[in-house]
């Protein structure tokens, strides 16, 4: 299975998030799983593909040509796609994989969190969406949308959307087991 990994770039944030990371790339690796993700060679991004490439697994860096600066790109990736815009980066990696995991991260990270569970809303795709809760990384968010649900903004059933997992082995348990099904758009509507 090709799983999409989106997550950090910095390398400025605490440990545990690394080596869960690590951890989750070598677990991929471990069950024949391909990685396909933005390239990095730093942060999260970093993490689960040294953690793959420890595994022996198969790694599908995508990122824009302007992110080619020494020592942002992982330089192990068994194939490099480069693209001119970070849209067109986004599609490639959506295009090419059958589930995504959003891992702990930055703007960027909650950005392609957002969106890919904003598509499968739209029955753009019914594809697994999961998230590694590293140390309540994700608690915050899980606490707005539920808030956000409440209060009438987003339907109940969005929160089916996707999973929280706090650590890799259940996670890809998840994400191996999961029967994608055509998204019922009529389910999320505010109206009609």
């Amino acid at each position: 299975m090709n799983i999409c990994v989106y997550g950090a770039s910095s390398n400025a944030i605490d440990k545990e998030y690394i080596l869960q990371g690590e951890l989750l790339g070598e677990e991929m690796a471990k069950r024949g799983h391909s990685l396909i993700y933005g390239g990095g060679a730093n942060g999260l991004m970093g993490a689960v593909a040294r953690g793959m490439t420890k595994g022996g697994g198969k790694i599908v860096g995508v990122a824009p040509s302007f992110f080619e600066v020494d020592g942002v790109l992982y330089d192990k990736c068994t194939e490099f796609v480069y693209t001119d815009t970070m849209r067109e980066r986004k599609q490639i990696m959506e295009d090419r994989s059958d589930a995504f995991i959003m891992t702990p991260g930055g703007i960027g990270t909650f950005e392609e969190f957002f969106e890919i569970m904003t598509l499968k809303q739209l029955a753009r795709h019914s594809k697994a969406i999961a998230v590694l809760n590293t140390k309540g990384y994700f608690d915050p968010v899980d606490t707005y949308l539920k808030q956000i649900t409440d209060g009438g903004f987003m339907k109940h059933e969005s929160l089916e959307l996707y999973k929280f997992f706090n650590g890799p082995s259940a996670l890809l348990d998840y994400i191996e087991a999961y029967i994608p099904e055509k998204t019922d758009i009529n389910r999320f509507k505010h109206i009609g």
